[in-house]
């Protein structure tokens, strides 16, 4: 029975989308409101409705009520068209793979995501590299699940107990990202957190950010399944 669960979060962290994902984005964005996207806000560790939302009110752009259901639908397709150009120029961040293969090798591990990103979206990314079959992703948590990130947390919690009848509370859950985002989300949504400096954040920043462990990079896999399992063997 799986006694851990790994929640992932997947960009700057698992993957680099090098800049198809923005400009996908800009299409989708237009595409639904007949604006171009002149001004994008923040993105690090941020849902994508808020992002959304927020990058509307940038634009001088009106909600009409739905238009963030047909910029959802309009993402996906998007990335569904030009996954091959995003297996061209994006990339499976080093050592992503070996570890998510790593922790698929245990029977007491479920993986999943806890991510800005909408299912669709998120899908298509991870399956452009070869990625996605680690991951269970009917117990993950998803931008559009709600808009604070660290609610999704209790989100992932629910839905792997409902699919694998184990619960998990927070010494056994461990959210794996980039930003202090999203060790806020961890610690807030009663996490462990192992940040990772894959992104534009420090070690130093992370540790600051309070996670409890900060790894260089997902290459240190020894170091990461230590952190989550303290050396034990795989059962």
């Amino acid at each position: 029975m799986a006694t851990t669960l790994v929640l992932w979060d997947i960009d700057h962290t698992l993957i680099e989308t090098r800049g198809v994902g923005g400009e996908i984005y800009a299409d989708a964005f237009q595409a639904v409101t007949g604006h171009p996207l002149k001004e994008m806000p923040a993105l690090s560790g941020r849902t994508e409705p808020v992002i959304f939302r927020e990058a509307l009110k940038a634009n001088g752009v009106t909600d009409t009520g739905d238009l963030y259901q047909q910029f959802a639908e309009e993402q996906a397709r998007g990335y569904a068209d030009r996954i091959d150009e995003l297996r061209r120029r994006g990339r499976a961040l080093p050592g992503a793979e070996d570890a998510l293969r790593a922790l698929a090798e245990r029977d007491d591990v479920i993986q999943s995501v806890l991510t800005g990103n909408t299912r669709p979206a998120a899908e298509i990314k991870l399956r452009a590299f070869g990625l996605n079959s680690y991951l269970d992703f009917d117990s993950g948590a998803y931008g559009t699940d709600d808009d604070t990130r660290a609610n999704l947390v209790k989100i992932a919690r629910q839905r792997a107990k409902a699919a694998h009848g184990s619960r998990f509370d927070a010494a056994a859950t461990i959210l794996i990202g980039d930003t202090p985002n999203d060790v806020i989300a961890a610690r807030d949504g009663g996490a462990r957190v192992i940040a990772v400096a894959s992104g534009s954040n420090s070690t130093s920043e992370l540790a600051e950010a309070g996670a409890d462990t900060v790894l260089e990079a997902l290459t240190q896999t020894g170091q990461l399944l230590t952190a989550i399992h303290g050396g034990q063997h795989p059962k």
